[in-house]
């Protein structure tokens, strides 16, 4: 999508054309990753960012991996033109265009303030003809690594990623935290410093119980 937003599509890893399959593909290796034995004894904000992982995630499945439900998200964020076919990246207005019956309907039960502050990152990443110097910080967390980077590299921003894991597991880490918190006005090209927590890998976690 270029500079023009975070969608759904972004969230899984997927492409607008994916089949349903790819998208429960995607989504079900993703929640793998949050599963509750491998956060238990996790500090709080894993735990937390778990927690809002699995509602974005869950989001984003409902939508894309029911036709219906998907054929209006990808017409109102203007993704696909009424009738059929995908529209030229240029159409794709702000996710805040979006309805508030639009998100209800869409969303299923998630929770409107998570799916609220993540459909803000649509207006964050999408740029005004003249740039501001300083932007509104995006809450990155309980997003996974690869879309925070994604994002933070549209505003402007220099990710500095702090490893929490030993011994990580060799897969996407999830975002838990984060400095400057949301919405603190930040100059472009200043330094977001993410925490990223990772499943230990088995093999680590006996070499640990074995000792």
């Amino acid at each position: 999508m270029g500079e023009l937003g975070i969608t759904w599509y972004d969230v899984l890893g997927v492409l607008p054309g994916a089949t349903v399959e790819q998208v429960q593909y995607q989504h079900d290796a993703k929640a793998r990753l949050l599963r509750p034995e491998l956060v238990a004894g996790a500090p709080s904000p894993v735990v937390l960012a778990a927690s809002r992982a699995r509602e974005i995630l869950g989001a984003a499945q409902r939508v894309l991996a029911d036709p219906a439900n998907r054929a209006r998200y990808d017409e109102t964020v203007g993704i696909r033109r009424r009738g059929g076919g995908l529209s030229p990246p240029a159409s794709l207005p702000s996710q805040r265009e979006l309805e508030r019956r639009d998100v209800d309907s869409i969303a299923g039960d998630v929770g409107l303030e998570m799916l609220g502050a993540l459909l803000m990152l649509g207006d964050w990443m999408t740029p005004p003809p003249r740039m501001p110097r300083r932007v509104a910080v995006p809450d990155v967390r309980g997003l996974f690594y690869s879309v925070c980077l994604e994002i933070t590299g549209k505003l402007g921003f220099r990710l500095n990623p702090v490893r929490l894991t030993e011994h990580p597991m060799p897969v996407d880490g999830l975002v838990v935290g984060q400095s400057p918190l949301p919405a603190v006005q930040a100059r472009r090209g200043s330094e977001l410093t993410v925490q990223v927590w990772h499943p230990r890998a088995r093999d680590a976690g006996r070499e640990s119980f074995q000792q």
